[in-house]
Parts: structure tokens; C-alpha cells; sequence
């Protein structure tokens, strides 16, 4: 190369550039591989070791780039180098990426802290030396003039000279700080040490520090690397890249921009809202005059196959259907058949729900007919699944969905319902589902699934119920990201304006639609209490979750009562759970006491009410809730419970209750405790246990588990079915706690006796009538509620005496001639009118 022009070196041109870039990342907070006492990677600013660090990329830069100039003089003046291969730093040219491999893993250095400028002694592997590689790609192996030395090229393969930096690099931080290489970093790493061998160390091997090595050579200030170290090839790539978004946590910038793609509503300030102001009432075609696809696409008329051949001609369906008639239990057969097919509950409940959509009396007919069966399908345990995923599952409109948003069009939503003059209605704004928290609009299921159970359980024609949902935004987050969400994408709003709300909905369903009751469904438990008592004087209304579980809870409570053999003075209850449920099973069970001769004060002191906090006293210290009030201890003398094990060996209560939605509270101990306590009193008593929370996976204890911890002794009652259990040739039969027991008997019994309103007395007779509605051979099974499968003959009995109810309170409103009959014929006479009245689906 007898030109004039300085060759360029790789090295130069290497180490100028990312000497440069290493000095600039190494002047930035060091992200250290250490973790704070939060478990985050901490940063901190540049410190003794970021400044030894920087030195040390100086003395590296420096040293090469002598060596490599005093390489290029020597080529300027004589065309070729002079200089000894082993203390020139040469680049591999043009390397060929099949065959190259990767640089020395092992290199000897001696280090003066006298004097870091200047190496005591260099020494390459041969490796390093020109004239070792590819002869197609290095002349210098086939041109003898060469020996084994060639000028260098202005092109190099630089991937390959960043395997070189890391190495280079490697010893100056592991010899100024070892603990600063942590194996944490380590991908694909190289093993440094004395031996003059290129040992390599694959990516899983370990190579832990000698400490002992690292003292000696900080002591003596000058050594030989003697303790193998790992580095990530990668994390130095990205440091020499200085890659300024390796350090951005992409993921949740992800996440804030799909939240904010998703948040239609943000920045608004509404204060006001619009009035809808619909141009034309929707006409509806009557049953009369629907011919053809007009009655079948209408699930309320289409029959399917069971159309008798007059209807096929007058409604003109010849050709429309198959040329079969069957009766109702074929279809119910086939019907069947594809539900016990399916795999999961959620695939049977939505075969059910097409079903519903296209021929209401056949799906009626099933649910009736088969209701152990079904009935767990349209509601608890498997309705909580559904609510979880509605906004998924969701294909067609079954309710009336009303937005905060359209509050001042309630009276236009509610005549856009296509059956007029419906009787019962069940409402919910979904901020306490089930077991399952807010849920927001996803827990219009609950509505859905409820009415199901009016219409199967007591016969309410289905054209005459009404669910809705009132949509004030929800508390879910998993709710508020989830992009199918159907509700309002909103945190909920205040309770005093959800208070507002509710007072314009209930004004507005009883301007519109003046026979209708209304069922309060699951809402939180303040604004529970709150609406029932607030509108239950003026508004024909009652609350499930507080009356109903209150009722059903007394009526089997009463049946175990008299099987427990414990007296009734020495009863004692502890209630796991002190929410708008468990406050309400409570009250309903002091009325059960007072009516039999206790003082409210005498009744009250058998309850002792259990929450996350321990036994609910009024000197616990914290602000109670206004409904918990009423049944706060003040007899603890100042001594506070904290676990239900403390509180059952303080009380030693006769029966236990959890309405609590946690599953396993009912520990083997708890239990076994409540057995002990009971059998305390006399021999052949029984303890009483109802963990009656629902689903399934919320209940407090199985029934498997009850009957063994109790040898088969306890009185039980769940929220949702359990099997029977069979253990030592004995056949134990469950009992459900469902309020499917009452509340379509005191829905019916109120519409059927026109009554004003819903009252206390009302509640208190359906658990009595419940209690009494067992046969003769469920009394011998030793249950304490009727079987499912009897739920519409047990219906029927609620009714009437609720019916008697309302006329002795003074708010049925019935004609004064109709009870006169009733009153002089009895049972009879009001039975059949009941019957009469209700729907049985035919086909």
C-alpha cells in the first residue's frame, strides 16, 4: 500500500465510536441488577465504580488506538507493518458469518495501578494474528510476500468487532468491580481466566467468583484474573447501541393506550341530560293476524312441530315446517338429548337460552318438567359464570338496559317494552352480584335468570315479567379494559346521584306501568337497606336478597329446629357474614321468636353476628355500617373476638350460618367446635349448620364435609345443590336454602291479591307456609325443605297464604265479594282460583 493515505483502521474506527457512546451511557443512573426492598431494579447516579468504568473505556480506547496507529505509520512508510503480530491489535477482515467464530474466551493481562496508561505486558492468541483465517477471504494466506501479514481494509465486519469489545472490555469491569457483573445479566457469556487455554462456557454453566482472588488483587493492587466470570454478550450490544427505549416498559404503554382507545367518555362535564323524543310508537302485529314466518319467527307462538294441521292452514305454514305434528314430550326428548351433550354448563345454558328464543313454551316445558335438572342451568351455581361473561355470550336484547346517561328517558325505555302491562319486574344495577362483586350491566343474568324461575316455580305467564338493568358505570377494572364491554365504560357514579336515579326509575315504572311489583335484585348492601326501606311504603316492592334469603333461611330453619332436639330458650345463632343478606336472614329469624312469645330484646340477644373483623360490637372501635347496628353486641364487657373459632367458644352456639360468599370458612375445627358445643347440652341434639352462600365455589363448606366432621348428625342447608352422599351404606339428602322456595310465591301471591304493597306480615307467612309445605315422605327423609321437583306445588301454598296475608293487612285491594267466597269456602275455593291463573305451557 505505497499511497499516501492513512489506512484505516477497524479498531480505530471501533474503539473512537463506542468508546465515545460507552462514556456517554456510562454518564447516565446506572441501572444496577440489585433490588430495593420492594423487589424493583433500582438506578442511581453515576458513582465511584461508573467513574472507574469510564476510566477504564479511556485506558481501552487509548491503548488500542496508539497500537493501531503506530501500526498505520509503519504502513505509511514502508507499504507493510513492520510490528510484532503479538503486540498489534489487527482486525479480522471480511469475515465470512458461516465460519466465523467467536473471539478468545481467555487472555492473559497484567494490570499497575501506578500506571493504567501503559500495559506491562500484551499477549494475543494467535487467533488474533493475520493470516488465520478463510484463504478465500484472507489473501494473506496464499500470498507468501505477505507472511502471514497484510494491510488493512477499510471494511470490516463489525457484529464480529463487538464480540471483540465485549471481550476487551470484560476484563477492566470484572478487575474494578466484579459484584457489578452479576450472573443475573447472563445469556450467552464467556468465562475469564489465567489459563493460556479457550475453555468455553455455554450459556448454562455456572462459573461462580472467587472472592478470596478478588481481596488479593485489590490488595496488592496488581494480579491475574483467577475467578471465572459470566457477562451477557447481549446486555453489551444494547449498551454499546445505547438503545434509548430499552428501558421503557413497552407493555404498559400498550395497555394506557388500549384503555385510552377505549375511554369514549373521558373529558366530558355532564351536568344535564338529554330528553329522547322517539318520532313514531312501534305497531306490533297481533297473534290473530301473524300468518307464515310472522308466528314462527316469534318465539311466544311458534310450537314447532306440535302445530295441529288446522293451525298450519289458518297461519299458513304448509311447507314452513316438517311434515310430523308431535306432542310436547317429543320435543322435550329431543330437546333433551342435545342439552345432555354438551360439555360444560355455560354450552347447556346457552342451548337453553336458543331454545328460549325460539319457542318459549317448549323451553318452559323443560324447565318445569326436568327442574333438579334445569334449574341450576338458568340460575345459581351456573348464572354466575354467565354474568362473568355476558358482554361475551351476549347475542340478543332479553331486558331493558337503562343508562345513567338516558335518565330523563326512562318513561320512553319503559313503553319500548313489547309486552304490555307486565306484573313483576326485577331490577339490579349489578354493584353486588351473587358472590361475585360489581359486575355493572354483565349482571342483567341475574334478572334474566330470575324471572325464568317466576314463570317455572309459580307460573307467572313469561309475556307478564320484565327484567332491567340500570347502568350507573361499574367498579370493575377487569370490566372498564375489557374491549366488549357492554355497559358504560365509567367508574359508578356517586351514591347520593345512583340515589336520584333510583327515585326517577321507581316514579317512572309506577306512572307507566301501575300493577307492576318490583323486585330489588343485588345491589351493594347499604343501598339495599336503603332503597327497601325507602320505598317500600309507597312502592309495590320488596327486596329478595334480605326478604326472600331472610324467609327461606326461616322456613328450613324452623324444620331443623324441631328436629334438633334442642330447646328453644337454649338456641343460639352465630352468623358468619353480616351483610344486607346475613342482617336480613337475622331480623326474619327474631321475628320467628317474637312471635313466640320472646320480647325483641330477649329474641335479638340469641344472634351474634361475625364479620372480616371478628364479632360485631358497638366498642369494636370502628364505624360500623347503619344496618349492622341493630344487632352490635354490648355484652362482651369490652373483650373483642376477632375469629369465628374464638367467637363459637365464647357463645357456643346451637347453629351456624354463613352468608359470607368465601368458600372454606367452615373449617374442619369451626365445624367439629359447633358439634362439640351442641352435644355439650344433651345427648341426641343436633347441630345446625347453613352455609348458604352462592355459587358453589363460594360456599362456606360442602355437604360431604358437614357429614363427616358431624358423624352424619347435622341439620344442613345450602345456597346451591349438592349430591347425595352416601359413606358406611348411609344415604345423606341435602337440603337447598334456594329462595326459588318464596319469592315466586310472594311475587305471585301480591300480584293475584292486587296488594299495595309488600309487608312484613307477607314475608313472615311464606317461610311459615314453606315450613309446612313438606309431605309425608320428606319428612321421613328427615328434610327440611320440599324436594326441587315438588318447587310449583310448594309455590302454590306460599301464594295463598300470602294472598290471606295481604287481606288481613288491609292492602289487597281485590274486589270485597271474591273474598267473601274465598273466606266461606276455604283452601279450596282460593286454590283453584290460583290455578287458574297461572301459565302451563302447551304444545
Amino acid at each position: 500500500m505505497g499511497n499516501n493515505r492513512l489506512p484505516v483502521s477497524p479498531w480505530t474506527v471501533l474503539m473512537s465510536g463506542a468508546t465515545a457512546r460507552l462514556q456517554k451511557v456510562l454518564s447516565r443512573p446506572v441501572l444496577s441488577s440489585k433490588l430495593d426492598h420492594a423487589g424493583r431494579t433500582s438506578s442511581h447516579h453515576p458513582s465511584s465504580l461508573t467513574k472507574s468504568l469510564l476510566l477504564a473505556s479511556r485506558f481501552a480506547a487509548s491503548t488500542i488506538v496508539a497500537a493501531t496507529s503506530a501500526s498505520a505509520g509503519a504502513s505509511t512508510s514502508t507499504g507493510t507493518s513492520n510490528l510484532d503480530p503479538g503486540t498489534t491489535i489487527k482486525s479480522q477482515t471480511n469475515r465470512n458469518p458461516s465460519t466465523y467464530t467467536s473471539p478468545p474466551n481467555s487472555f492473559s493481562r497484567k494490570f499497575s495501578w501506578g500506571n493504567l496508561l501503559g500495559w506491562d505486558q500484551r499477549t494475543l492468541p494467535n487467533k488474533y494474528k493475520y493470516g488465520t483465517h478463510d484463504p478465500h477471504l484472507n489473501p494473506s494466506t496464499t500470498d507468501p510476500s505477505l507472511h502471514g501479514e497484510r494491510a488493512e481494509s477499510p471494511y470490516f465486519n463489525l457484529t464480529g468487532h463487538l464480540d471483540d469489545l465485549s471481550s476487551l472490555t470484560r476484563p477492566f469491569l470484572a478487575f474494578l468491580d466484579p459484584s457489578s457483573l452479576s450472573s443475573s445479566y447472563s445469556m450467552a457469556s464467556y468465562a475469564v481466566s489465567t489459563s493460556s487455554s479457550s475453555d468455553f462456557s455455554t450459556p448454562r454453566s455456572s462459573s461462580p467468583h472467587s472472592s478470596a482472588s478478588v481481596a488479593s488483587a485489590r490488595s496488592s493492587h496488581s494480579s491475574t484474573f483467577s475467578a471465572a466470570k459470566r457477562m451477557s454478550i447481549s446486555s453489551i450490544r444494547r449498551i454499546s447501541a445505547s438503545n434509548p427505549m430499552s428501558s421503557v416498559d413497552l407493555s404498559t404503554i400498550e395497555e394506557t393506550l388500549k384503555m385510552a382507545s377505549l375511554d369514549t367518555l373521558r373529558g366530558y362535564c355532564q351536568k344535564t341530560y338529554g330528553e329522547v323524543h322517539q318520532e313514531a310508537t312501534t305497531e306490533y302485529i297481533s297473534h290473530e293476524e301473524a300468518r307464515g314466518y310472522q308466528v314462527l319467527n316469534q318465539p311466544h307462538w311458534n310450537k314447532g312441530t306440535s302445530f295441529t294441521p288446522e293451525q298450519r292452514v289458518s297461519k299458513n305454514l304448509t311447507g314452513l315446517i316438517p311434515h310430523v305434528m308431535e306432542d310436547s314430550e317429543k320435543q322435550v326428548e329431543r330437546a333433551l338429548k342435545m342439552i345432555r351433550t354438551r360439555q360444560t354448563d355455560i354450552d347447556r345454558y346457552l342451548y337453553l337460552s336458543t331454545i328460549k328464543s325460539q319457542n318459549v313454551d317448549l323451553f318452559y316445558r323443560i324447565l318445569m318438567d326436568h327442574a333438579a335438572e334445569m334449574m341450576p342451568l338458568v340460575y345459581t351455581p351456573t348464572i354466575g359464570d354467565v354474568c362473568l361473561q355476558y358482554s361475551t355470550l351476549y347475542t340478543r336484547p332479553e331486558a331493558l338496559y337503562i343508562s345513567i346517561k338516558q335518565r330523563k328517558s326512562i318513561r320512553t325505555i319503559l313503553r319500548n317494552w313489547p309486552w304490555p302491562k307486565p306484573e313483576i319486574c326485577v331490577v339490579t344495577d349489578g354493584s353486588r352480584i351473587l358472590g361475585l362483586g360489581d359486575l355493572g350491566v354483565n349482571g342483567v343474568g341475574i334478572p334474566i335468570g330470575k324471572l325464568s324461575l317466576y314463570t317455572a316455580a309459580a307460573g307467572i305467564h313469561p309475556d307478564k315479567t320484565l327484567p332491567i338493568v340500570l347502568d350507573c358505570g361499574t367498579a370493575n377494572e377487569t370490566n372498564l379494559r375489557d374491549p366488549l364491554y357492554l355497559g358504560l365504560r365509567q367508574k359508578r357514579i356517586p351514591v347520593s346521584e345512583q340515589q336520584e336515579f333510583m327515585d326517577e326509575f321507581m316514579e317512572a315504572a309506577a306512572e307507566v306501568f301501575p300493577e307492576m311489583v318490583v323486585q330489588f335484585e343485588d345491589f351493594e348492601s347499604e343501598k339495599a337497606f336503603n332503597y327497601l326501606d325507602r320505598y317500600r311504603h309507597q312502592y309495590k316492592c320488596f327486596n329478595d336478597d334480605i326478604q326472600g334469603t331472610g324467609a327461606v333461611v326461616l322456613a328450613g330453619y324452623i324444620g331443623a329446629v324441631n328436629l334438633s332436639n334442642v330447646p328453644l330458650e337454649e338456641q343460639r345463632l352465630v352468623f358468619m357474614g353480616a351483610g344486607s343478606a346475613g342482617v336480613g336472614v337475622a331480623k326474619q329469624l327474631v321475628e320467628y321468636y317474637t312471635k313466640r312469645g320472646l320480647s325483641e330484646q330477649q329474641a335479638k340477644d340469641k344472634f351474634y353476628l361475625v364479620d372480616t373483623k371478628g364479632l360485631v360490637t358497638q366498642d369494636r372501635g370502628d364505624k360500623l355500617v347503619e344496618h349492622k347496628k341493630y344487632f352490635a353486641r354490648t355484652d362482651n364487657n369490652g373483650y373483642q373476638f376477632r375469629t369465628l373459632e374464638e367467637v363459637i367458644e365464647y357463645v357456643k352456639p346451637t347453629a351456624l350460618v354463613g352468608l359470607t360468599a368465601t368458600h372454606g370458612v367452615f373449617t374442619e375445627s369451626v365445624v367439629r367446635a359447633l358439634k362439640a358445643s351442641v352435644e355439650a347440652g344433651g345427648l341426641g341434639r343436633r347441630p345446625i349448620l347453613f352455609p348458604l352462600s352462592n355459587p358453589l365455589t363460594k360456599a362456606e363448606c360442602t355437604f360431604q364435609e358437614a357429614v363427616d366432621w358431624t358423624e352424619g348428625t347435622v341439620l344442613f342447608a345450602s345456597g346451591s345443590p349438592f349430591s347425595n352422599y352416601t359413606v358406611n351404606g348411609v344415604t345423606y339428602h341435602p337440603n337447598q336454602g334456594n329462595n326459588v322456595y318464596v319469592f315466586p310465591g310472594i311475587g305471585l301471591g301480591a300480584i293475584l291479591a292486587k296488594a299495595s304493597k309488600v309487608t312484613d306480615d307477607m314475608i313472615y307467612t311464606s317461610a311459615a307456609a314453606l315450613s309446612n309445605s313438606l309431605n309425608a315422605d320428606e319428612v321421613k327423609q328427615g328434610l327440611i325443605y320440599p324436594r326441587i321437583e315438588r318447587v310449583r306445588e310448594a309455590s302454590i301454598i306460599v301464594a295463598r297464604e300470602v294472598m290471606k296475608s295481604a287481606r288481613r293487612e288491609g292492602v289487597s285491594t281485590l274486589p270485597e265479594e271474591q273474598w267473601l267466597e274465598w273466606e266461606e269456602w276455604g283452601d279450596v275455593a282460593l286454590d283453584r282460583y290460583i290455578k287458574q291463573h297461572v301459565y302451563d305451557p302447551t304444545l
